[in-house]
């Protein structure tokens, strides 16, 4: 098996992946920078979205794995002090092992292109992209669904965000909790203002993947873009189109954690 290990750099992420090198190294495994077939997160959720990006090239071939050292990990199936059960799942030797094989899961992403007076450039996000204006200045933008005008927006800003990432950012605007494997992206409004001249939704709405959003620029701004982790700092925006990604990630299972229980474990205890 071919590995890859990103850890968040705090001393016990950093003491989990030397352990995990040695185990890994018992087993066989090769450690493989360029094309590994399981990469392995050691940290919290931001270290699964550095691991994301770093990747983000070779998506299609292969699997995440998630190991959390924080209090909360939403894409980590593995505690600190499972480590070396972890290592014997990956290797085949558990003896709760089936087959031999993790069970991989996919779940959709979210495909944005960004349009501006300089170019069009091209991400990816696994999590959620927001828009925000810098400063705190109010953001106008014109909302189009499928190339046909849906509202004026005018507030601090919008949110996209993919299945898994719905119990990130867009929980805390109210936006709904939805199973990662619904392809699908959702639209969350941030402090919209609503008057006669501005009128929005209101609520957060779903898009399914044959559907596509465009927000276009409306005003002379200076917009703060955020993909997941990465920030851009944008004064020329023309528009970002978002749609659901034709890749899915892919995250390996080696034993049973239904969404809905990680749901309530992590917000209800």
């Amino acid at each position: 098996m071919r590995y890859y290990v990103l850890d968040r750099g705090d001393q016990l992420s950093i003491e989990l992946s030397e352990r995990f090198h040695k185990l890994a190294a018992k087993y066989g495994f090769e450690l493989d920078a360029e094309s590994p077939e399981i990469v392995v997160s050691i940290g919290g959720d931001g270290t699964m979205l550095h691991a994301f990006h770093t990747f983000i090239d070779h998506i299609p071939d292969l699997a995440f794995v998630g190991i959390h050292t924080g209090h909360l990990g939403f894409y980590a199936d593995w505690k600190a002090d499972e480590l070396e059960e972890l290592v014997k799942f990956m290797a085949g030797e558990s003896s709760d092992s089936m087959e031999h094989h993790p069970k991989i899961v996919k779940y959709p992403l979210v495909d944005l292109e960004i349009n501006t007076k300089s170019g069009t450039s091209h991400y990816t996000a696994l999590n959620e992209f927001t828009l925000k204006g810098v400063d705190g200045t109010t953001v106008v933008a014109q909302v189009d669904i499928n190339d046909e005008i849906f509202e004026m927006f005018r507030g601090d800003g919008i949110c996209i965000s993919t299945p898994s990432g719905s119990t990130a950012y867009n929980k805390a605007l109210g936006g709904a909790m939805v199973h990662p494997t619904i392809e699908a992206l959702q639209i969350a409004e941030i402090a919209s203002i609503n008057n006669r001249v501005y009128r929005t939704l209101g609520s957060s709405m779903m898009l399914p993947k044959h559907h596509h959003c465009d927000i276009h620029s409306r005003k002379p701004q200076r917009l703060q873009l955020t993909i997941d982790h990465l920030n851009l700092s944008i004064d020329d925006l023309i528009s970002i189109r978002c749609q659901v990604s034709k890749v899915r990630v892919s995250f390996a299972r080696y034993r049973p954690y239904p969404f809905w229980n990680r749901v309530r474990q992590s917000f209800l205890g």
